[in-house]
C-alpha cells in the first residue's frame, strides 16, 4: 500500500446535520450514515440520511451503511437516501454485487460501493 501524506478518515454513526458539520470541520473525509440494522448503535431513518447527505459538500463522501441482502433493494435505498457511496454490511442473498454497479450509470453523484462480506 502506498503511503499518503493526508490519511482519510470516515466518521460513522452520524445522526444529525450538526454532527456532520462537526466531523467535516474536524477533518473527516467521509461520513457513515447507518440505516436499519439488526443490532448496534447509530441507526437513523432514511429520511434523515437523505437530509444529512444533501448538506454535505463535495469532496466529502457520504456512506450509506445497509444490512439489506437484496441487490435491487440496495439500489433503491441508495436512490432514496442520495448518498454517494454504499457500504454493504451483510452477504447478498438476492442479486449480485455486479447488479449494484448500475448505480454508477443511474446516479451521477455515486462514487463507489464497499462490502464487508464480498469475499465470503
Amino acid at each position: 500500500m502506498e503511503k499518503t501524506a493526508n490519511p482519510r478518515v470516515k466518521i460513522c454513526c452520524i445522526s444529525s446535520i450538526e454532527e456532520a458539520w462537526i466531523a467535516i470541520r474536524c477533518g473527516a473525509s467521509a461520513l457513515g450514515l447507518v440505516s436499519q440494522m439488526p443490532s448496534g448503535p447509530g441507526v437513523i431513518s432514511e429520511e434523515l440520511i437523505a437530509k444529512i447527505a444533501a448538506c454535505v459538500p463535495p469532496p466529502i463522501a457520504t456512506f450509506l451503511l445497509t444490512s439489506s441482502q437484496d441487490a435491487q433493494e440496495i439500489i433503491q435505498q441508495v436512490k432514496r437516501c442520495r448518498t454517494n457511496t454504499v457500504q454493504i454490511c451483510d452477504r447478498l442473498e438476492s442479486g449480485s454485487y455486479q447488479d449494484t454497479e448500475t448505480l454508477y450509470l443511474e446516479s451521477p453523484l455515486f462514487k463507489s460501493f464497499t462490502s464487508l462480506q464480498k469475499n465470503l
